[in-house]
């Protein structure tokens, strides 16, 4: 036995020598995994005796016989095991080749081949096990012992095993193995091989010995992994896949970010993802404003033990910031503090960012405060997003303190504050400095952008300048700036405030010549445009376009039409569009309820309106404090102000907010029903609650103080709006006016026409007409027809209560006056002519009895004034004078409502809230 040991173990040796030789000619590849002899294997593949001793050649001497005739060097042992220690470092650093061998003789060509025969005459490793069958076509839902129990009559089993499913590890994939036990197992196998194609639980089975493939390749990649292949890391398959995948992903996210589907879908790919993949998809979520997927890829992340770091809280907080949930923004940062994971820069910026949007200035002060301590150094992104929080707060001088500050830091501005300044003045509508940004933003080597004249545009088109806007548009043009959906949005809802229907659809076609396609803004703002000259079939059409052209309607959409019916009395219309709007997918919403009660309050229809509150709660939607302060307005209307303080109340109680508008409801109806001390009481309130008292409510309570002829009252308003810096305008002047006329001070009356003209406030048609009217009351109608005469002087068109006030005046008194109050009273009655009024029957009637005062049998004034009158007056013109044979003279001065509208029960009723302010 000794004996054979030595042989084999010089045989060994002899091999080890020729394999050094060859490599010291040429190099060889990497050796195959399982001819290395290195590799520790298991005990369970330890090769047989009887594989041994057929690969074993009959004389062991004969490649020893051939090589001693070959001139080669005697092996060197310590080289040989020095090149074995340095595998690794030979991997990392390989040795230069050797120089190319002379061509070897025919005889070396021999010995060559033996070393290679040799290497496959070593040791193989038997990798199939004794006793183990392949079954395959397994049901996917089949249990071990079911397998054991049938497979078990062949004789004792040792293991079944299940190949389960990665994904699914519930089920199987289909096939397995068992392994037969005892000295009898490869029998017992055999005998199960010949069941093959038998039928079990209603699949037809595979049997087979097993090949030893699926060891054979497992032991490969174990080798691999160990050794490497070609000096890099092994990756197994799995791994690639799931590189491949993460690289999709990446692509995916980067490429396609509006594809939702898509994006989901190559994360669920990967088969196991890493803290970056979660990362990207919790940022992907929060650009989207996905607050609640985003904190559920969080969740996700965490239930697989990864621990979130602060890139990844920071992703979660911008989904909140995103979705303006400051509050679990805020839970985030607190468990940031909890794990002790620092904040970033970055995080507080996204921070101050997210309390800008929502426009809590205090707030962003806060944390922009708490960055300067933690960082020392700022950049601009969270100057920019501080600066922003004070711009949409109004708060303008802090803002630009903000910019002083940043520059004596060193930071230089960029573009986006400019803007973001720009955006801030053009809220509070301040040119001045608008302007003096914009030159800045020049001087400082920017270019304007359509950014930059889109701002100026907004602000021209906000504060009604939208000549000066067409011509910034025009300097954008020429700089070689094409507008944007944004810059012709603005430029249409300029002219959609000034009423010009006409320029507003001429920007609209210059956006169709560009080749801009329409967004939903831009066709909402133009069905506004339609529903606003009274063209709700156009308006209707334009809808049907936008779902052509694959635009989903908004509620903003629907809401103009649908307060447009309302307007107009067409319930049943407006519900239509109701319904349509539902059946388009929109749901409506508080603000959609509020246009269709709007509308109702406007034509005073108020049991609809409560009926349309009462829809509002059988659809769960709250009603908001503009719905309320709506139907207190439609009260305060009809001076019901049981009503009015009756949802007032209900308003306060539910806790909505109460604001400048609640109050001036309040205050309408208080005036309207001459309860001027409940005026009072609510302006005591109002100063409690600290709401400042604007235009508008001193406009009420003048004009309140004005319907009793209180003018010391209301001369004292006036003195507190100048004591408080609030600038009467033309209402408040008109209202004055009224409440001179009403007390008989004509001469402060005239005193107030004069202050406006110093103030710059011009009269309009409704001024003119209050005075018109206190001349007629104090019995001076050639004061009035000067006044008359005054307006027409100043480019005012006279309407149809101008006409009927003045020419009520000057009948009254023409029969006593002077001659120039009856050509005055002609001269009135052909401009009526040749405008084409006619009066209302009440009117015809008290101005044929002046008539008859002035012209007993007819006249000029009497011919050219019945023209006038309505088409069946002379039927009813002979039934009055039947009635009125013996009736007494008229009085020659007739009351206040008598002047204004005498009685007209059809379409002329309008006028009696000529001057309800």
């Amino acid at each position: 036995m000794d004996s054979i040991f030595l042989l084999s173990n010089s045989r060994s040796h002899l091999c080890l020598s020729v394999k050094a030789s060859a490599s010291a000619s040429a190099p060889l590849p990497p050796p195959e995994p399982h001819n290395t002899s290195d590799l520790r294997r298991p005990k369970t593949l330890k090769p047989t005796t009887s594989s041994i001793n057929n690969k074993v050649p009959s004389n062991p001497l004969k490649n020893l016989l051939k090589t001693t005739t070959v001139p080669s060097p005697p092996p060197n042992n310590q080289s040989l095991s020095l090149f074995t220690k340095l595998r690794l470092s030979s991997k990392l650093s390989p040795p230069p080749p050797p120089p190319p061998p002379s061509p070897p003789p025919l005889l070396q060509e021999e010995d060559n081949e033996t070393p290679n025969s040799e290497t496959s005459c070593s040791k193989d490793i038997e990798f199939r096990q004794e006793g183990k069958i392949f079954v395959g076509n397994l049901p996917n839902w089949i249990k071990k012992h079911e397998v054991g129990e049938f497979f078990r009559q062949f004789g004792p089993i040792q293991n079944v095993i299940l190949i389960k499913g990665h994904n699914s590890t519930e089920k199987n994939v289909g096939f397995g193995f068992v392994i037969y036990d005892g000295s009898t197992a490869e029998k017992s196998a055999m005998k199960a091989v010949e069941f093959d194609g038998v039928e079990f639980h209603g699949r037809v089975l595979t049997v087979k010995l097993d090949d030893g493939k699926r060891l054979k390749l497992k032991t490969r990649e174990r080798s691999r992994w160990v050794e490497g292949v070609d000096e890099e890391q092994f990756r197994s398959n799995w791994h690639q896949d799931r590189e491949r995948d993460r690289r999709d992903f990446k692509k995916v996210v980067e490429t396609q970010p509006e594809n939702w589907q898509a994006v989901v879908t190559s994360f669920d790919r990967i088969k196991k993802p890493s803290r970056r993949e979660f990362g990207l998809m919790v940022n992907y979520y929060a650009r989207r404003g996905d607050m609640h997927r985003a904190r559920q890829t969080f969740e996700n992340m965490r239930a697989r033990g990864i621990e979130p770091t602060s890139h990844v809280y920071t992703n979660l907080i911008h989904a909140y910031a995103v979705g303006r949930d400051m509050e679990e923004a805020l839970s985030c940062v607190r468990k940031m503090k909890e794990e002790s994971i620092k904040m970033s820069l970055v995080t507080y910026s996204i921070i101050v960012g997210g309390f800008a949007k929502i426009c809590n200035a205090e707030a962003a002060d806060h944390w922009f405060e708490e960055a300067k301590e933690r960082h020392g150094t700022l950049n601009a992104i969270i100057y920019g997003n501080i600066i922003y929080a004070h711009c949409q707060t109004s708060n303008m001088d802090r803002a630009e303190a903000l910019v002083r500050e940043m520059e004596e830091e060193g930071i230089d501005a960029p573009i986006d504050i400019y803007h973001t300044m720009m955006d801030g003045y053009t809220m509070f509508g301040n040119e001045e400095k608008c302007l003096i940004v914009f030159e800045r933003l020049k001087e400082c080597g920017f270019t304007p952008s359509v950014i930059s004249y889109g701002c100026l545009i907004n602000l021209y088109t906000k504060i009604g300048k939208v000549s000066k806007a067409l011509e910034v548009s025009r300097r954008m043009e020429s700089a070689g700036i094409k507008h944007n959906m944004k810059t012709y949005s603005m430029l249409i809802n300029g002219f959609i405030k000034l009423k010009d229907w006409a320029n507003a659809f001429a920007v609209f076609e210059d956006v169709v010549k560009d080749g801009l396609k329409p967004d939903v803004v831009l066709y909402n703002n133009i069905i506004r445009a339609f529903c606003g000259m009274g063209n709700m079939d156009r308006a209707i059409h334009i809808v049907k376009e936008m779902q052509k052209e694959r635009h989903r309607p908004t509620t903003r959409t629907f809401m103009p039409i649908i307060h447009g019916f309302a307007r107009a009395g067409e319930m049943k219309r407006a519900l239509e569009i109701f319904d349509m709007m539902r059946m388009g997918g929109c749901i409506p919403t508080v603000h959609t309820f509020n246009a269709l009660i709007l509308g109702l309050v406007e034509k005073r229809q108020m049991e609809k309106a409560v009926e349309i509150l009462d829809e509002m709660t059988l659809a769960g939607i709250n009603p908001n404090e503009h719905t309320y302060t709506t139907i207190m307005h439609g009260y305060a209307s009809l001076g019901d102000i049981g009503k009015a303080f009756e949802y007032f109340a209900t308003l306060r109680n539910e806790g909505l907010e109460l604001d400048v508008y609640t109050y001036e409801a309040l205050l309408k109806a208080c005036c309207k029903s001459g309860r001027m001390q409940s005026a009072l009481a609510v302006t005591k309130e109002m100063s409690a609650q600290k709401i400042p008292r604007n235009t508008f409510i001193y406009n009420i309570l003048i004009d309140g103080w004005a319907r009793r002829g209180d003018v010391w009252e209301a001369a004292d308003l006036m003195q507190q709006m100048k004591q408080e810096g609030v600038q009467p305008d033309i209402h408040t002047y008109t209202s004055f006016i009224n409440a001179c006329c009403k007390a008989g001070d004509m001469q402060r009356a005239t005193k107030t026409i004069k202050e406006m003209g110093v103030v710059g406030v011009k009269p309009n048609v409704k001024t003119y007409t209050t005075l018109i009217h206190g001349w007629a009351r104090a019995s001076l109608p050639e004061k009035a027809l000067r006044c008359f005469e005054e307006m027409k002087r100043a480019g005012l068109k006279p309407d149809k209560a101008v006409y009927h006030c003045v020419m009520t005046s000057l009948l009254s008194r023409a029969a006593v006056a002077e001659a120039y109050i009856y050509s005055g009273a002609l001269s009135i009655s052909r401009e009526m002519i040749e405008s084409g009024l006619a009066v209302d029957m009440g009117t015809a009637v008290h101005w044929s009895r002046c008539l008859r005062k002035i012209e007993r049998t007819g006249g000029e004034l009497t011919e050219a004034l019945q023209k006038t009158f309505p088409p069946d007056w002379n039927a009813f013109h002979s039934f009055d004078a039947k009635a009125d044979t013996d009736r007494d003279d008229e009085p020659d001065i007739i009351s206040d409502d008598d002047l204004y509208f005498s009685g007209g029960t059809n379409d002329d009723g309008d006028f009696k809230h000529r001057l309800l302010y």
